[in-house]
């Protein structure tokens, strides 16, 4: 039997419903679906915070980390005053950031989401867009939020240009992909040690990646959510649970 490699997937926080329910961690199935489909085990990782003993003892059993996406960075975490953001989660960015510092030092396999690309610039010592329609000059409309009869999670919305010789375009086979937007927020100043890898038309950058032979790919788009409609998203996770098997 081969073993397979073990991929964190941190939660978020679902905020008490007074007198019917506590503070809960969560996270979409849809994830874990893909990941076990391309040879995971995935490890969901709660947010405990104040407790690094815990937290380091988790990470060191992981082969790779998947960060998903999900709310907004507070803008604290970048050292900027809120000014367009919109929902956060304290908790869940102490999590990340502290499990991707530790990723980037290790190079540890990581791949990364929407939410997730902004956390590994984060990381990295870059700043975040807080929103992309009035911060942004000339921007294209990036926020296709899941609206039923209106916007679907697969809904291809605008193209990414890739950069030639990246890891992404090369996985992806182009120069070009069609991809799907549910953001208002993205990179700003590009954080250190970090390559574009795509750019949207208004060229937001919209694909990361690492310089030194690290397994480090994010994207500001959904390929979860495109695995059955475009096979090519796939191989970011076939690829990513490979490098995390050691392949």
């Amino acid at each position: 039997m081969i073993e397979r490699p073990i991929i964190g997937v941190p939660t978020q926080t679902l905020e008490e419903i007074p007198g019917e329910l506590p503070r809960c961690w969560v996270m979409s199935q849809q994830y874990v679906r893909v990941l076990v489909a391309a040879g995971a085990l995935p490890w969901i990782i709660p947010l405990i915070q104040s407790d690094p003993t815990t937290l380091r003892g988790i990470y060191d059993r992981l082969d790779g980390l998947f960060l998903p996406g999900g709310v907004d960075l507070d803008p604290s975490s970048y050292n900027q005053r809120n000014d367009g953001s919109g929902r956060t989660d304290p908790a869940r960015d102490e999590i990340e950031l502290t499990l991707t510092r530790w990723a980037l030092e290790d190079k540890k396999p990581l791949l990364a989401v929407c939410r997730g690309i902004q956390v590994v610039n984060v990381a990295a010592g870059g700043s975040v867009h807080q929103d992309l329609a009035t911060q942004l000059p000339g921007a294209i409309k990036h926020d296709y939020f899941p609206n039923p009869g209106q916007y679907s999670r697969d809904l291809l919305v605008h193209e990414v240009e890739l950069t030639l010789g990246s890891r992404l375009s090369m996985l992806l086979e182009g120069s070009k992909a069609r991809v799907n937007s549910m953001h208002h927020q993205g990179i700003k100043e590009l954080g250190a040690g970090l390559l574009p890898s795509a750019y949207a038309p208004d060229g937001l950058v919209e694909g990361v990646e690492s310089p030194n032979g690290h397994f480090l790919l994010g994207v500001q788009w959904h390929p979860e959510a495109l695995v059955e409609r475009d096979p090519r998203m796939n191989r970011l996770f076939t690829a990513f649970v490979a490098a995390a098997s050691g392949a």
